[in-house]
C-alpha cells in the first residue's frame, strides 16, 4: 500500500532516504510546473534548490499544512531569490508589481499549446510574480484557499480576494494584447482554457525529467 506524504516525512526524518526520494518523485512534476513558465529550460536548477532547501529544513516543517503546500512556498522562496538576483542591480524588485515578463523573453514554451493557451501562458507572465504564482497554483495544482494561504504566508481570508484580484488583472491583460481571440473573454472562458492547459502544462513538467 502506497504511504501518504506524512508517513514518508516521519519515515524520512528517520534516516529512510527511500522514502525522501518518493517523496521528491511524487511532487516532482509539479514543482517543475511551477517553474517551467517562470525561468524557461533553467527551471531544473531551482527544482534542485527547492528539493535542498526542503531537505535542509525538514526538520522545521511543524505539520501544520501539507508537505505539498510545504514544498510550494519553498518553491516560492526560490523563484523570489531567482527574481531578486536578475534584476536586483537594476532597480527595486516588489513581488506584488514585478512581473516575470521584465526578467526578458522566455526561454521556452509549451510545444503542443493553441493559440489561447499559448496567449494565456503568455499573459501569466505579464502579470505580477505574486500574482502568477496564486493563478497557477489554484488552476493547476488545485490548491484550496488553506493551502494557498499556506504557500503564500496569508491569512486564509485574504486568499480569496487576492485571488479575484488576480484573475482580473489577468483578464484586462490578456484583453488588452488586442487580439480577437481574447476581446470578450470572461472568467468562466479564463477558467476553460486553464483547465485545458493543465494538463499540458503538468505533462511538459513530467517529460523533463531525466531518467534513472
Amino acid at each position: 500500500m502506497e504511504s501518504g506524504d506524512d508517513a514518508l516525512l516521519e519515515r524520512w526524518r528517520s534516516g529512510d532516504l527511500a522514502a525522501g526520494n518518493a517523496l521528491f518523485e511524487r511532487h516532482y512534476a509539479s514543482i517543475a510546473g511551477f517553474f517551467r513558465n517562470k525561468v524557461g529550460d533553467a527551471f531544473e536548477d531551482l527544482v534542485q534548490q527547492t528539493f535542498l532547501a526542503c531537505v535542509e529544513g525538514r526538520d522545521r516543517f511543524d505539520g501544520r499544512g501539507s508537505f505539498r503546500t510545504y514544498m510550494f512556498a519553498c518553491a516560492r522562496n526560490k523563484i523570489h531569490d531567482h527574481v531578486r538576483q536578475l534584476l536586483g542591480p537594476r532597480g527595486r524588485v516588489e513581488m506584488g508589481v514585478t512581473a516575470i515578463s521584465d526578467c526578458g523573453p522566455s526561454m521556452s514554451s509549451i510545444v503542443h499549446a493553441r493559440s489561447e493557451q499559448a496567449l494565456l501562458l503568455q499573459a501569466l507572465r505579464s502579470v505580477s510574480i505574486d500574482d502568477q504564482i496564486i493563478l497557477e497554483l489554484y488552476y493547476w495544482e488545485r490548491l484550496t484557499g488553506p493551502e494557498l494561504a499556506g504557500v503564500l504566508g496569508l491569512a486564509e481570508g485574504g486568499v480569496r480576494s487576492r485571488l479575484r484580484r488576480a484573475k482580473a488583472r489577468l483578464l484586462t491583460n490578456m484583453r488588452e494584447a488586442g487580439q480577437a481571440a481574447v476581446a470578450t473573454v470572461t472568467e468562466d472562458t479564463l477558467d476553460e482554457w486553464a483547465e485545458e492547459l493543465r494538463e499540458l502544462v503538468l505533462g511538459d513538467a513530467d517529460r523533463t525529467r531525466e531518467g534513472p
